[in-house]
This record gives C-alpha cells, structure tokens and sequence, in this order.
C-alpha cells in the first residue's frame, strides 16, 4: 500500500524470516467479511513488484526513537522518517525451556510438531482457541489429551451450545474428506529437511494462516484415526520429566476407555502432566496452545511507549503509537480508541490485515497533511473461518462480550448441519455465530449494522419456515 502510494520513497521492510506472507484469493464476501489465502512467497517476489520496496532479512535489536533509528540483528542501522512496528505475537508458552513442551503459533513451529508427531503415541494439547481445536481435530493415530480451563470447547469463539454441536465431528471414525485447501505452499530454497533446524520457540517465524494445517501429515504412530479425552476446567500445574515422576511415586493415568473407571497406566512416558484437578497423564509431548503476548520486547528497551493490559503498543484511532512518526498494526498493538459497540479487537488474521492496510493509509495522510476516517472495517467484528470442516461466520460480540446480564439469545439447531445464534439487547441484534452453510451472514451483518429495533419479529427472527432474507434485504 506504501508503495503504491509513494513510488519515488524508499519502503524497507524488515524481517526474520527469509519468507514473507502474502494475502491470495482475496474475496470480499459481504461489507465486512472477507475471506483469503494465507500464502509463503520469496521476498523477492515483492521486491520484483514493487522495484521501491527493498527486504532486509534481519531481526530488530534495538530501536532508538528519538534519534528516528533502527538497529539490526546483522549490525547495520537504518534512519527512517515514519515506521510501523507489525512484529505480531509469540505463543505463550506454559513453560518456557522445555524440551517437551512445544509452541505453535507459526509455519516452523508447526514443522517442528509434525517431526515430533510422527513418533508420538499419546500428546496432552493445552488451550482452547482456534489453534487447539483445529490441531485436535487433524490428529489421527495418536491419543489426544486435551486440557481446557472453561467448561466448553472452543470458548474463543462460540458457546457450549455451539461446543456441543461440534463434539460428535471429534470422535466420528470416519472422516469426509476436507475440502480442498487453494493455498499452495512455498518452501524456502535450500532448507529442505536435513537442513531445517528445529524450530525453537523463542524463534520468531510468521504467523500461521488460517488454513495452516492442510499439507501436513499430522499422524502418530497408532493405528486408530481418532481419539481425544477432554478435561475441562483444569490447567497445567506442573510438567514431572521421566525420573521425576518415578521419584514421586504417584499413579498416572491411562487413556480414559470410559468416562467412569480410569485405569493406572502400565507405560513409562518420557514427561508427564500433572493437571489442577488432581490427575497425572503420561505423553511424549505437549503442545502449548494458550494463545499469544505481543511481541514488543525488542522494542521497548530505551523508548518510552504507552503499553495496554494485554501488552500490546496502544495505538490511537490513526494507528500511531503514544511516540512520533511510529506506527503499530496487528497483534502486536492494542486498540485504545473508542470502539465501535459492536467491534472489538481479536488477534486474528483478518484484523492483522485490515490494520496493516489502515496504518499505511494513516502514514501516508499524516505525510500528505491529509485528514482520514476510521475504515469501515472498524465498524463491526467480523470473522469467517472453518472449525472440524463447517464453515463458521462471527459477527459483532457474538459471545455477548462486555454485553453484561443485559442481553438474550435466540438460537436454532440443525444436528449435524447448522447452529445459528444470536445476540439481542433491548430488541436489537448485537451479534451473531452462524456454524455450517446458513446463507444468513450478510442479512444479519445489515441487522448489526443498522441497528433496526426487532421486537416485533420475536421467535420468528430465527424460524427456518420464513424467510427472513426477503424481510430485510
């Protein structure tokens, strides 16, 4: 966008990695939502387009705010005249420095899983967010022990009610076949397997798309396709390696057969999981799926940012940081305007490209001494993704987020093919979650965005027998 806008400039782009994540098969799917691919392509590529764009592939050391400068990993300096800080978020480890417990947030750690995986008989997932419920679902061949701290699956993005629709996709033996996946897969020349080094988690790779798990083979090393045990309302208290759990003299636990009688395990497992609610379980490996912090740290030292409680860069309605000529976008900044009552912000793909896009524009207005609105894409929370293979659409504070006691939902339930609900205050839509192939996305982002009062539609809002497109189109 900066390079369009100022083609005699010189835009440099800084990164780790030798890769850089381009957005493909962008779609607009309605005033809000948008669907695309998430695709790996060489630097090059971008450079070859934009001859006024020039990649450095380096990390940042140290940034010097007052005196406009950027310190590289490589040891050279950079000055610059306006810069935007787009360094996303790295996974929050549960544990930092073990070796068994892996992160994945990115495309390397995600090789690095596959490796492990491929000699795994039994791994405890530890999370609750779109990663862990993707990763459960994809493994086959390996016993999935999956610890969740709420009472219901996938509580990022829907509710029990939308969980309970969900479960039986989890442990059906036999799958449908996916459909198919556009993103084709760029791999970096040169790092093919015996090269690539494993991923460590301090590494910052970029952030996975989301579609990250087509292309790899996540099979263990059992014969059956699917087996996950739940645990819920429970955390890791503690990760015992081999020799310290035989010291401990404690029993852990076999994969549950049924929930009623859990049987002690017979087999030495290289690290065992002690969980908050009292139970131990063996595996070879955990997987660390407890979301993200933003990746501030290489920034911070000597500059005296404004910083939100969830430790992001808090950036103004413009996109700019609490210091001039510095910008932020994506996870690694936090939203501290005034917000739209049905938006909120979400570390998400969609909003990482939507604020990217929005923070070059400021840039280049501020530069220009132009005045700018707040984008539209601000105005309401919009998300589409795809859980256990249905397509899943977000919209507004769909989990009723900072709605309080005050509001009501309306749903309506198809076993096996939809789950469609909705948030209502004082008769008015506020947000909505729509599971499987409803068609109703654009008609109910109109409801949250015009705010129409629908009192009088009562039950009917949601009743199949009418067509509620043709009410409101």
């Amino acid at each position: 966008k900066l390079a369009m806008e100022f083609p005699s400039e010189d835009i440099f782009l800084m990164t780790a990695s030798p890769v850089i994540k381009a957005v493909t098969n962008f779609k607009q799917v309605s005033k809000t939502l948008e669907e695309f691919d998430v695709e790996e392509q060489p630097s090059s590529l971008l450079e070859k387009q934009y001859p006024n764009i020039k990649v450095i592939q380096s990390g940042v050391k140290q940034l010097k705010s007052d005196e406009h400068k950027i310190f590289t990993e490589d040891g050279k300096e950079y000055m610059y005249e306006k810069l935007c800080l787009c360094a996303g978020a790295r996974p929050k480890l549960i544990f930092e420095g073990n070796p068994y417990v892996l992160g994945i947030r990115d495309t390397d750690s995600a090789q690095a899983f596959q490796k492990n995986l491929a000699q795994a008989e039994r791994i405890v997932v530890v999370g609750n967010g779109g990663i862990a419920l993707e990763l459960v679902y994809e493994i086959q061949g390996c016993e999935v022990i999956w610890a969740i701290k709420d009472k219901a699956i996938g509580n990022t993005f829907f509710d029990a009610g939308a969980a309970e629709f969900l479960i039986p996709k989890l442990t059906a033996e036999n799958r449908e076949t996916p459909i198919e996946c556009k993103r084709t897969k760029y791999t970096v020349e040169g790092t093919e397997e015996k090269e690539r080094p494993t991923a460590a988690s301090d590494k910052l790779g970029s952030a996975l798309g989301p579609d990250w798990h087509e292309g790899l083979h996540l099979k263990g090393t059992k014969e059956f396709s699917h087996k996950v045990h739940i645990e819920i309302l429970c955390e890791v208290k503690k990760i015992h390696l081999q020799q310290e759990f035989i010291q401990l003299q404690q029993t852990s636990l076999a994969f549950p057969k049924e929930e009623k009688n859990v049987e002690p395990d017979e087999v030495l497992w290289p690290v065992y999981v002690e969980l908050t609610n009292g139970k131990i379980y063996g595996c070879n490996f955990i997987v660390s799926a407890t979301g993200v912090v933003p990746n501030v740290k290489p920034f911070l030292d000597g500059n005296n940012f404004a910083v939100g409680e969830d430790g992001g860069l808090k950036v103004d309605k413009h996109m700019h940081t609490s210091l001039p000529d510095i910008y932020a976008a994506g996870d690694i900044c936090m939203a501290s305007w005034e917000p739209s009552p049905v938006w909120h912000q979400m570390r998400l793909w969609t909003q990482a490209r939507q604020m990217g896009w929005y923070a070059a524009k400021c840039m280049a207005a501020d530069t220009l001494g132009e005045s700018i609105d707040m984008d539209f894409c601000f105005e309401l929370f919009a998300h589409v993704t795809k859980f256990f293979n249905y397509k899943v659409v977000v919209l507004g504070k769909y989990n009723a987020q900072g709605l309080g006691l005050d509001h009501e939902l309306m749903l309506r339930c198809t076993k096996g093919q939809e789950y469609v609900k909705v948030v209502m205050q004082n008769g008015r839509m506020m947000g909505a979650v729509l599971i499987g192939e409803t068609d109703l996305e654009e008609t109910f982002e109109n409801l949250i965005l015009n705010q129409m009062d629908l009192s009088a539609y009562g039950e009917d809002l949601l009743n199949p027998d009418i067509d509620i497109e043709d009410y409101f189109d």
